[in-house]
């Protein structure tokens, strides 16, 4: 039986999300060892930077609908996946990490971790 491995995605790009680069070799390693990526993302709304500028727009985006740029459509709500359905749990860098996953970009040593994301980490500590 193939090992699935959870790759929990930020949004889509460098400034306000997972960093593509990082994303993709991640997936890329995890099929070239015969493992089956599980990509999630929280369904949330997130500040929207132009990535040519660094600039924020003023718009927002959903994290969900971008992280499924990276996954090519293949993508859950992290709320609706669960540690028993995982051998281990990954998540490639970008700013969105600090920005959408938790808000660590915002209050510095005061930040608090996105709750579903918080969840299925204690849901992988406790798995035996």
């Amino acid at each position: 039986m193939k090992k699935k491995v959870g790759v929990v995605l930020s949004g889509c790009g460098v400034y306000d999300g997972s960093e593509i680069h990082e994303a993709v070799l991640t997936l890329l390693a995890i099929d070239r060892n015969g493992a089956e990526a599980v990509c999630m993302a929280p369904d949330m709304e997130f500040a929207e930077v132009n990535h040519l500028t660094g600039v924020a727009t003023g718009g927002t985006r959903n994290v969900l609908v971008e992280s499924a740029r990276i996954a090519r459509g293949k993508i859950s709500d992290i709320k609706e996946v669960r540690a028993e359905g995982l051998d281990a749990v990954v998540f490639p860098g970008g700013y969105g990490a600090a920005k959408n996953l938790c808000n660590f970009a915002e209050k510095g040593a005061e930040a608090a971790i996105h709750p579903e994301v918080g969840r299925l980490l204690r849901e992988m500590a406790a798995a035996k």
